[in-house]
């Protein structure tokens, strides 16, 4: 197929796969990396990496996002007449049989804890197609309406959000990634380390300091992990965030630093990941003049060079083993959900060491 753009986007590889590409810098986790990640495990211990699905709580962190609601399934189309499935016979009228089964159901926001961001999840107004006037537009080139689809507004919905249901990335979903196979070699940065819950805004000084430091290297293909203490916070918090402190708490990345995007394009990275909110430390101010990114570092990954980010991680058990053993690499397995058209997808994350 002929590329869908005229114009690129300045420091992005748009292209650079083929026209079609949805995989991104993922195309970077060969069979070689994959074996490169196996190598790493020495001892066979395995370490969680997602946080509880209802974790942070509440909406303090982000009012868009809701926990999950959890309901048993109906039988026979009858509720609360001692028919629901969560707990229920087989046959209730048959003293012969003895199973019982369990089966429910759950309204899920699919980034609202442990996730992956597809590259449906970021575009912008950027003028692809050279006629001087911006469209919107994602990863690749492909378009809003025409790939990326919003949802036909109902509102006779019965629930606030049942009114925006249909909305779905025929190109990016996030079932690209698990069809890839989110599997390959971990390195983790230990910005907490360096930085406590220092609330800091990490540029590429700081973070060279903190590889050379600790004799960390990154090659391309690598699933870069930063822990930053910031799900620990959340963990603390126990389902009660305070906004306040959350969002004055633990070390991101300087999005706005244009030398740590530069090194994020030549590391040849796969994807980076964080235990914080965004991978990045959003900005708060005007910084460049008009039109440009709140999330400099969201647009530089997704929109321009199809990254993976990876948010809300929980990583302090696993970075606090590598660092006891002098160590920095490993095995890392995370596919999220295979669900055609998501912008984004809980995060089932395990390391092996």
């Amino acid at each position: 197929m002929a590329q869908r753009w005229k114009n690129r986007p300045p420091g992005s590889n748009w292209g650079e796969f083929g026209p079609d590409d949805q995989r991104g810098r993922m195309n970077y986790v060969t069979r070689e990396k994959v074996l490169q990640g196996a190598a790493e495990v020495k001892e066979g211990i395995s370490f969680c990496l997602s946080l509880p699905l209802d974790y942070p709580g509440g909406s303090a962190l982000n009012a868009r996002r809701t926990p999950p609601r959890q309901f048993a399934t109906l039988r026979d189309g009858k509720k609360n007449a001692g028919r629901q499935n969560f707990c229920f016979p087989l046959a209730e009228d048959n003293p012969d049989h003895t199973d019982v089964v369990c089966d429910d159901l759950v309204l899920l926001t699919l980034q609202y804890s442990t996730q992956w961001d597809s590259f449906a999840h970021i575009g912008s107004r950027f003028d692809a197609d050279g006629d001087g006037k911006a469209e919107i537009v994602f990863y690749n080139g492909f378009r809003a309406g025409e790939h990326v689809k919003p949802a036909p507004e109902n509102r006779a919905a019965p629930e606030p959000w049942a009114k925006y249901e249909g909305a779905r990335a025929d190109a990016l979903g996030i079932q690209n990634l698990a069809e890839h196979g989110a599997q390959g070699r971990g390195v983790m940065v230990d910005l907490h380390a360096h930085f406590g819950r220092e609330r800091r805004a990490v540029g590429y000084d700081d973070l060279m300091r903190v590889l050379e430091v600790d004799k960390v290297a990154i090659e391309r293909g690598d699933m870069v992990c930063l822990y930053t203490g910031f799900a620990d916070v959340i963990l603390e918090l126990n389902k009660n965030p305070d906004p306040k402190l959350l969002h004055s708490t633990c070390s991101g990345l300087d999005g706005r630093d244009d030398k740590l995007l530069a090194w994020i394009s030549d590391s040849g990275l796969a994807c980076l990941i964080a235990d914080n909110y965004a991978v990045e430390i959003i900005p708060t101010s005007l910084f460049k003049p008009a039109p440009h990114a709140m999330m400099p570092l969201h647009e530089h990954c997704i929109f321009k060079n199809g990254i993976h980010l990876g948010e809300l991680w929980h990583l302090s058990r696993l970075a606090n083993w590598l660092r006891e053993h002098q160590r920095s690499r490993f095995l890392l397995t995370a596919p999220p959900l295979r669900l055609p058209g998501a912008v984004g997808s809980p995060a089932a994350a395990t390391a092996t060491v």
